[in-house]
């Protein structure tokens, strides 16, 4: 079973601009929540949105151009919403604005609220966001236990608040290779294990050993989507995530291989897969170690045949070639 489910898409690009908003409004209303929208462009509201099923939880990726949607009161009781949400701003800058005051957020930060309370987000240009539905309950047992105290920012507190931020986005944006290599109980855990560290970080809590599962996720995960590039290493690794590279190598300890060791074994592993698989025979073996990061074919070679005790010669020699 995948990791991710796609439960829907919809795109404003086809629908007559002055009936964009009206069809916005409609599906998210049975897609995600009940909301009214304005739009600020002469060319009307140009979005798009695909939701997503992991576990438990729903994913919300949506992009759009300048805009603002809003929970007014009489939409909180006539579409009621019983979920917190955690909207990762990856693209444009926001206001979002609540009843005790106003938040501002640029790309790379996390804004969490709950969908119980009135709201307005608007964007003043071109933007993309990742939106993160969490059932109210599963927050409150999972990652704040007295629930949400209102509206929270994140990403620019501590630099432990940045680092698991980015954490949380590199995980999200890495969509697709997650719904190759994770099953929804991995994913739904990391992503609510950085939620509940975020949490913690801003009340004073403490994570422990435990919390290096989810980080050892968001670091296989950039890996696997990084592979090809030869300058792939501990310290981009940890770069990203915004963690030092004696850190990273903490969190790879419980799986018996340092991180420069787990790259190579990835490399190796996927070199073997397309090497003995079908249409082997149609690509030379430089072309599949240099596609897999191996800047020299004799030392791919060496690593090979250490690892698989056969040749890369060898192994593509065990795949029949086609019969013409």
């Amino acid at each position: 079973m995948s990791a991710l489910s796609v439960i829907s898409r919809a795109t404003t690009e086809h629908v007559e601009p002055a009936e964009r908003i009206h069809y916005w409004e409609d599906y998210n209303r049975k897609a995600l929540v009940g909301l009214s929208c304005t739009s600020y462009s002469e060319q009307g509201l140009l979005a798009r949105q695909t939701n997503i099923e992991l576990g438990g939880l729903r994913l919300a990726e949506i992009a759009g151009n300048a805009h603002a949607i809003e929970r007014s009161p009489q939409t909180v009781r006539s579409t009621p919403k019983d979920s917190v949400f955690a909207n990762l701003l990856v693209k444009g800058e926001a206001v979002f604005l609540h009843e005790n005051g106003c938040l501002a957020a640029t790309a790379g930060e996390l804004v969490v609220y709950d969908t119980r309370r009135p709201y307005l987000f608007g964007f003043s240009s071109s933007m993309r966001q990742i939106l993160v539905d969490v059932p109210r309950d599963l927050f409150a047992r999972t990652c704040v236990g007295g629930g949400l105290p209102g509206p929270m920012l994140f990403g620019r507190g501590t630099a432990r608040e940045g680092a698991l931020v980015a954490a949380l986005s590199s995980l999200l944006g890495g969509l697709a290779a997650l719904r190759d290599r994770h099953d929804p109980g991995d994913a739904e855990r990391a992503v609510l294990d950085l939620l509940r560290q975020l949490a913690e970080e801003r009340t004073g809590g403490r994570t422990g050993p435990d919390a290096y599962q989810s980080q050892l996720i968001v670091a296989e995960d950039y890996i696997e989507r990084h592979l090809h590039d030869p300058c792939l290493g501990a310290s981009q690794v940890a770069g990203v995530m915004g963690i030092s590279v004696r850190h990273l190598a903490r969190i790879f300890e419980s799986t018996g291989r340092s991180p420069a060791r787990y790259i190579m074994e990835r490399r190796l592993v996927r070199a073997h897969q397309e090497l003995t698989g079908p249409g082997a025979w149609q690509t030379t073996i430089a072309d599949v170690a240099h596609r897999w990061g191996f800047s020299s074919q004799a030392h791919f070679a060496r690593l090979f045949r250490a690892r698989f005790s056969l040749t890369p010669s060898e192994a593509r020699g065990e795949t029949t070639k086609p019969i013409a």
